[in-house]
């Protein structure tokens, strides 16, 4: 087959699919290759993960490398991502808003689950609602954009508590246990040892819950969304009364929420080790 003869039936539409331009797409997994070997490889390493021969990996590569995609190291022949690459990627990162991409992942959470659902992140006061998507139903549960929950008796503090950078959470969560224990020391020592084993529970389960500690008859769920970096950005946390579910982690709920905040984890760029 020529090599004009290859365009035209690459660029060729499918049924039910927009027009594209197959080549490009193809060329597509050398970035991936390049991506998932994480250091810079050689072309019969880049050929096997990419499953494609080599000497056709290697046109796409020299296309590449003009374009600033990919670089080849002069003296060990190794390639990697290249300038081009880290300026696209650094762009998306910065166009990357876990508002707005949460938004139909709380929708979709919502129906799933039949139960109030909202986004936090950590801002000036604590642990903060900042998106929440109603079930509509005269008995749902409602949280207020805005409000603060606690570190150490609601779900989202307890998953803010578990994974989110400790040189910020632990002043915040000393000041509320003295606040909440005043000048009882013995209550002091007791809620600090049940803090930290619900932080132990909830980094081995990878979810927080809560079951009426924080409101009566309210239970709670709430799992944590990570960055590129590793970092926790936000919480998904689910509530609802206690006759709609049970705040366990190895709810059918506590699932859905978990998959939830791995799904918006993912669009922010995390990778999990």
């Amino acid at each position: 087959m020529t090599e004009s003869t290859m365009t035209a039936a690459e660029s060729k539409p499918t049924a039910n699919k927009q027009q594209g331009i197959q080549s490009i797409e193809i060329g597509g997994a050398i970035l991936r290759a390049l991506i998932t070997i994480g250091r810079p490889a050689m072309l019969k390493d880049i050929s096997h993960i990419s499953g494609m021969p080599a000497a056709k990996a290697h046109r796409y590569l020299v296309s590449f490398q003009r374009m600033g995609l990919v670089s080849q190291d002069t003296l060990s022949a190794r390639y990697h991502l290249g300038p081009f690459a880290l300026s696209l990627g650094l762009s998306a990162l910065a166009s990357l808003d876990p508002i707005r991409l949460a938004s139909p992942i709380l929708d979709e959470l919502c129906d799933e689950i039949g139960m109030g659902v909202g986004l936090a992140v950590w801002g000036s006061s604590g642990a903060t609602i900042v998106r929440y998507v109603d079930t509509g139903d005269a008995i749902s549960v409602h949280l207020r954009v805005g409000r603060v929950l606690s570190l150490h008796d609601s779900a989202t503090g307890r998953c803010f508590s578990a994974f989110y950078n400790p040189s910020v959470i632990q002043p915040a969560l000393t000041a509320e246990l003295g606040q909440v224990a005043g000048k009882d020391k013995a209550h002091r020592l007791e809620l600090e040892r049940d803090q930290e084993s619900i932080v132990k529970a909830t980094r081995a389960e990878g979810i927080a819950h809560a079951s009426g500690s924080h409101t009566p008859g309210i239970n709670g769920l709430s799992a944590p969304v990570f960055d590129h970096t590793g970092q926790m950005v936000a919480a998904i946390t689910a509530v609802g009364t206690a006759g709609q579910f049970k705040a366990s982690s190895n709810s059918p709920e506590a699932a859905r929420v978990k998959a939830a905040s791995a799904k918006l984890s993912e669009l922010l760029g995390y990778a999990p080790s």
